[in-house]
């Protein structure tokens, strides 16, 4: 199959829910995006609504954060843990991860001193419920080797409560209870998750079981993924071999379609649950209706920048740990995608219930007509109540909103 870039452009965006009448709406709504995804990243930087937040305000009909907050929280549908960094992602992928939670084991036991602190914060915790790093009394400080952190990349002191904390959590004896702010709070496992899914066999039968699934989950985030290095691969051990093998072992087991794009020489893959989408791409049947949105720095869509570059000839950076006096544009901009192109970026910040505009770019060739005032401003309406705003100053120039 050779799709041409305009084909490949409408795939993606509608496998996004991006493009068309909304495919996703309300607290249920933002469940099967993130289902559909499988994991989204999570950033505690919150200027204009945190990353996770702002990747379902722009597909999700209606969205507010408490359904995020509740889904996390209260419903437990979804689970804050590893995947691709730190990644929100649906409770009932608990037993794949298996495999991360007795590594993590493995390496906390290399250090002996560790145990009599879990069984500390243990102990204090089912007698007193929910701590975080400043409440439970765990003192001192662990010097970490490498080899024992249990992220296996770092070297140094860091504060006992905070370390013990941290370790049970990734070993999956401890979830995040609730967050205040950027504060984590935990609690047992046990209290919040049911006994059959954590007892629950881990499906993948070895490692490289478990990078396909992996793999098969981002090709399902993304829409279209080639088969080279990518940032959407964030998070797994993969090497181009490794990456080639279990390409190969998908598209055998009729887990994903190959497809080529013209002016493009390496292979593209979708997942084959969604040929459906790609027959109406491909018959021109697909709903082409525009909309009009602002993505999060760690979209899913954005998660391989390079494929973007190469499919829209947008170059996007995340500009937040650039020096202030070397970045092109600001600290925290979101691409705008109008239905099927990106047609700028835009940088926003919340005050005092005030959503502050302080600047638009648009990129070269976009016409500024009225149209596209008119659904600037919708947009930039609803992104205002979905920040709890009650105003909006553009340049200047304050509006109520209705």
């Amino acid at each position: 199959m050779v799709l041409t870039k305009e084909q490949a452009r409408q795939f993606i965006l509608a496998k996004q829910g991006l493009l068309g009448e909304w495919r996703f709406s309300g607290k249920e709504g933002a469940f099967a995006y993130i289902r559909q995804a499988g994991c989204i990243q999570f950033d505690p930087v919150d200027i204009c609504g945190k990353n996770a937040e702002l990747t379902l305000q722009s597909r999700v009909k209606g969205f507010r954060k408490s359904m995020l907050a509740d889904l996390l929280y209260k419903d437990r549908r979804l689970v804050d843990y590893a995947d691709k960094e730190l990644s929100i992602w649906p409770t009932e992928d608990w037993p794949f991860f298996s495999s991360y939670r007795e590594r993590s084991r493995a390496l906390g036991s290399t250090f002996p001193e560790l145990k009599e602190l879990e069984r500390e914060a243990v102990s204090y915790i089912r007698e007193n419920g929910p701590v975080s790093s400043d409440t439970l009394p765990v003192d001192g400080e662990i010097f970490w080797h490498s080899s024992m952190h249990w992220s296996g990349n770092w070297s140094g002191k860091s504060q006992a409560a905070r370390s013990v904390l941290e370790q049970l959590y990734t070993d999956g004896t401890l979830v995040i209870h609730h967050k205040n702010g950027s504060r984590k709070f935990y609690d047992l496992a046990e209290r919040y998750l049911p006994a059959s899914l954590l007892g629950a066999a881990n499906p993948c039968t070895d490692e490289e079981t478990f990078l396909r699934w992996r793999i098969l989950r981002r090709i399902g985030a993304v829409g279209l993924l080639w088969n080279k290095n990518s940032a959407a691969f964030l998070g797994m051990s993969l090497n181009a071999e490794r990456r080639r093998e279990a390409f190969s072992a998908l598209e055998c087991s009729g887990a994903v379609l190959p497809a080529q794009i013209e002016g493009i020489r390496t292979t593209f893959y979708y997942r084959t649950e969604d040929e459906p989408l790609m027959q109406s791409v491909l018959a021109g049947t697909l709903d082409r209706r525009a909309r009009m949105a602002f993505l999060a720095p760690l979209d899913p869509m954005l998660w391989d920048k390079t494929l973007i570059a190469a499919l829209w000839d947008f170059r996007y950076t995340w500009e937040i740990y650039t020096p202030a006096d070397k970045r092109q544009f600001g600290c925290y901009t979101l691409p705008i995608v109008w239905g099927e192109s990106f047609i700028g970026r835009i940088e926003a910040d919340r005050k005092n219930g005030t959503l502050a505009i302080k600047n638009i770019w648009f990129e070269p060739g976009v016409r500024r007509t009225k149209k596209l005032k008119t659904v600037l401003e919708g947009a930039i309406r609803r992104f205002a109540r979905f920040n709890e705003c009650r105003s909006v100053e553009e340049c200047g120039s304050l509006t109520e909103m209705p």
